[in-house]
């Protein structure tokens, strides 16, 4: 093969370099050197901590900058929303200077998803002086369609159980523990509880009752701060401590009319009750 065959091989092969006609040992070759950076002309400013006479001019006036105010990662409270709720319908309620206020506050109060899907809020009902406070369950479908306490077959119940003891219904002031029927029937949560309890508080407190009577778990449970059923919470008077009251206010839990169909034992502690009750009464003239 002459020469020039050679190269076109090469070329071929992609050799496009010519080397060197003795052998270099690359490996033991230096690496190149960085490629030097040209000097280039010292700022002015880079002397100036040396130079006193080239620092900048200092304005004995003008502040030195403060850091920048760090933002706060949450709420600036601090509060989370049910509690802000909370606090937003105890500066609701205590706003009410009378029951009739108060009312007006409930309907117009956004602050319970309650109200969004209850037909009434339910307004107490009977003597706003009444010296005798009831307090019901939440609402059932038959209060949330009248937007009364103690309506349907419960308030039928009710009569009854006040007629054997002679009071009837305007000798009290009758209120349900919540203002409004949870759908469904389901429980009001604890949350929803927390957000309405303002609301009862201040009702009491402008009622102003001598003496409150708990028919059922949940009036028994929230305001006496006990735990369990009704079945162990009855039976006797306890006070109670209610927010704007300068004193403990006398209780009553007792069953709930609801609940007196459930068995013989519940219609016979309702029945002591309700005889504490009037004895009690008869004890207080005042009431």
């Amino acid at each position: 093969m002459d020469a020039l065959a050679l190269l076109r091989l090469y070329v071929d092969w992609g050799a496009d370099a010519a080397l060197d006609d003795d052998p270099t040992d690359r490996l033991a070759a230096p690496p190149p050197s960085a490629r030097a950076v040209p000097p280039t002309a010292p700022s002015p400013l880079a002397s100036a901590p040396h130079d006193p006479a080239l620092r900048p001019p200092v304005r004995q006036d003008s502040p030195s900058p403060s850091p920048p105010a760090r933002r706060p990662s949450g709420p600036e409270d601090g509060l989370t929303l049910i509690d802000r709720a909370v606090l937003r319908a105890r500066q609701v309620a205590e706003a009410a200077s009378s029951i009739a206020d108060l009312q007006t506050a409930l309907a117009a109060f956004d602050g319970c998803a309650l109200r969004e899907t209850a037909t009434h809020t339910i307004a107490p009902a009977g003597r706003a002086d009444a010296g005798l406070m009831l307090i019901g369950e939440p609402p059932d479908a038959a209060e949330d369609r009248g937007g009364t306490p103690f309506a349907g077959p419960t308030g039928q119940m009710l009569d009854r159980m006040l007629a054997s003891i002679g009071l009837r219904r305007e000798d009290l002031l009758l209120a349900p523990v919540i203002p409004w029927r949870p759908p469904g029937a389901r429980p009001p949560s604890a949350a929803e509880l927390r957000i309405c309890e303002p609301f009862l508080h201040r009702l009491i407190v402008l009622a102003a009752p001598r003496r409150v009577i708990l028919m059922g778990n949940m009036p028994a449970r929230l305001l006496t701060g006990e735990q369990g059923g009704i079945a162990r919470l009855r039976g006797r008077w306890r006070d109670i401590a209610i927010p704007g009251l300068s004193r403990p206010l006398p209780a009553l839990p007792m069953r709930h009319p609801s609940q007196l169909g459930a068995s013989p034992t519940a219609r016979r502690d309702a029945w002591k009750d309700l005889l504490l009750l009037r004895a009690t009464l008869d004890a207080d003239k005042d009431t």
